[in-house]
């Protein structure tokens, strides 16, 4: 492990106005800037931000103090606390055993850390294998990676640790960091292979998207996988091929994959090698609503058809066209699910509920005229597990056509 820079840090003493104090009371990691009432001195990016009850003047929450950013309090722990290295050490503890479960299965890929969710808001801890893959969203956890980092490799039993950092702190020369460093151990090559369920895969944790891949549909990726022998099967937005590489490995026919990125679904085509199958893969590089659409006209058809965008709503400002854009998908994709096949819908948007998403997703349907019957309605997996409403954002709603 590297020597870690020495930031200083004070404690700020803080009082929120009523309404934050009653939700930080009830579980939520976040104070917005004009939620603060009162504030004993400014405080700096790593800052421990002490949270006194407005009536009693009693510690009810500590906090991190985050001045580069609108949330200006991450929440760490809604009791008084220590922030020492026996405290993250319990943390650490406690976010490993919530995924015994999922440790006993054939997978050695699992997220370690779900940032807010388990306590460190603004840090996300990815395990490939022997590699551990941290991301950092935000500077207030720089002045504690001395005590963290090193508990979390021992926890998870790595051999190599990789930080990754987010565009705003790349931009950044307060931390010392570099996007893709390697911390701890050596790094073969920055291509991990991994399993999730048996089924074998690759990261790119030095140049992937987040850590190198999108952990969070495995048990999605695993059900379509046991849906496919015999099956055509088309997955939009494949990226680098999750839900095909199941489907293949479980015995589909023909997988296609659409993506507007090209690069990805060459990556897809590789990951599709890693397992024994007898079907063929096929790709396709366009943007997914002429790609769709294009399918329509000539008339092809799919067993399953599975879609799973990235997120349409990064901001508030976005929900209505993001659910636009869910309807339109559902009208395109029902269309190109043979008779009696599956249409599988997911999003990754937390600003659109899940109700709303499998309300939009099944007027979607009918608007093709088709007869639906809804299988199932699936949410994260239990490496990522939910502390607050805001929270949660996957859900994946399966659908049978004409029955």
């Amino acid at each position: 492990m590297i020597d870690f820079l020495s930031f200083k840090t004070q404690r700020l003493a803080i009082k929120l106005k009523s309404t934050a104090e009653k939700l930080v009371k009830k579980g939520h990691p976040w104070v917005f800037e004009d939620s603060i009432a009162k504030q004993n001195k400014d405080g700096k990016t790593g800052d421990i931000a002490i949270l006194f009850d407005q009536r009693k003047d009693k510690v009810f929450a500590i906090g991190l103090y985050d001045a580069d950013s609108p949330i200006r309090i991450k929440v760490v722990h809604s009791t008084p606390a220590t922030l020492n290295s026996v405290f993250f050490k319990e943390k650490i503890r406690i976010a490993f055993l919530k995924r015994a479960t999922l440790l006993k299965t054939n997978t050695n890929s699992y997220r370690f850390i779900f940032g807010e969710n388990d306590g460190f808001p603004g840090l996300i801890a990815d395990v490939y294998k022997d590699v551990l893959v941290v991301k950092f969203y935000s500077g207030i956890w720089f002045p504690y990676l001395e005590m963290i980092l090193p508990e979390l490799v021992e926890v998870a039993k790595v051999k190599t640790l990789v930080v990754r950092l987010s565009r705003q702190l790349q931009k950044s020369t307060s931390h010392g960091f570099t996007d893709g460093q390697v911390l701890h151990g050596m790094l073969s090559s920055e291509v991990v292979y991994f399993k999730e369920h048996g089924i074998r895969f690759s990261a790119n944790v030095i140049h992937g998207h987040k850590t190198g891949y999108f952990l969070d549909h495995r048990h999605n990726r695993k059900r379509v996988g046991e849906l496919s022998k015999g099956k055509k099967v088309l997955d939009v937005f494949s990226y680098a091929g999750g839900f095909s590489v199941h489907a293949l490995a479980g015995g589909a026919t023909e997988v296609l994959s659409l993506d507007i990125s090209a690069q990805a679904l060459e990556v897809a085509l590789e990951n599709g090698k890693l397992n024994p199958s007898k079907g063929t893969h096929k790709i396709m590089a366009i943007d997914a609503f002429e790609g769709l659409q294009q399918l329509i006209d000539s008339d092809k058809q799919f067993d399953i058809v599975v879609i799973d965008p990235p997120s349409f709503a990064k901001s508030a400002r976005e929900i209505e066209s993001a659910k636009h854009s869910y309807h339109r998908l559902a009208v395109l994709g029902a269309q190109l699910v043979a008779k009696k096949g599956i249409l599988v819908l997911a999003s990754c948007s937390s600003r659109i509920t899940a109700q709303q998403f499998f309300d939009i997703s099944e007027q979607g349907i009918t608007k093709t005229n088709r007869l639906f019957k809804t299988i199932d309605k699936t949410f994260h997996d239990s490496d990522h597990p939910i502390s607050f409403p805001e929270g949660a954002y996957l859900k994946c709603g399966y659908y049978r056509l004409d029955l």
